[in-house]
């Protein structure tokens, strides 16, 4: 049963295959009360470039670029979400508005001060190293952009928001 339990949780942290497509269609009914927060509390404008850390199929960019056009680049460390967001959002992807692609929050390859915002759900306990993934996020965020990390704890969901380069909110 452990055995079970550890394919699963990886399945979480990167979904392959077909248990990977039906884990990210768990997870995306899970992650409906947190995906309404970010679509609350974003503010984003046609300027507004955002980057998504560990996007799954691509739910929450569509749901935010409906919101407001702007421009959201999403990395994942499945290949298989690649393609499947890269398929779900191909009318914004044609359009320019929206990318995905392989990536590790830990070494990502954006230059400094790329993003105004930077949003990740449910990713943080899967990277191999929080230090150096918080490092990167504060590297390629604007001043004054902001971090929003939602999480599952204790069968809540908390959404954090933070100024990385500014104030704690």
């Amino acid at each position: 049963m452990e055995k079970l339990g550890d394919y699963l949780a990886s399945q979480c942290g990167n979904p392959r295959g077909v248990i990977g497509k039906i884990m990210t269609w768990a997870m995306n009914r899970a992650n409906n009360v947190m995906y309404k927060g970010i679509i609350e509390e974003i503010n984003i404008s046609p300027k507004t470039k955002i980057l998504d850390v560990g996007f799954g199929n691509g739910y929450l960019e569509k749901l935010i670029i409906r919101k407001s056009p702007c421009s959201i680049t999403g990395i994942d460390i499945s290949e298989d979400m690649v393609r499947k967001a890269t398929e779900a959002n191909r009318k914004y992807v044609a359009s320019g508005n929206m990318k995905f692609q392989l990536g590790d929050c830990c070494d990502l390859s954006f230059k400094d001060s790329s993003f105004d915002v930077v949003t990740t759900m449910n990713t943080i306990y899967f990277w191999s190293d929080t230090a150096k993934g918080i490092a990167e996020i504060s590297r390629v965020l604007k001043e004054g952009g902001i971090f929003y990390n939602a999480v599952i704890k204790r069968r809540r969901y908390i959404l954090q928001c933070c100024y990385i380069k500014g104030k704690l909110r």
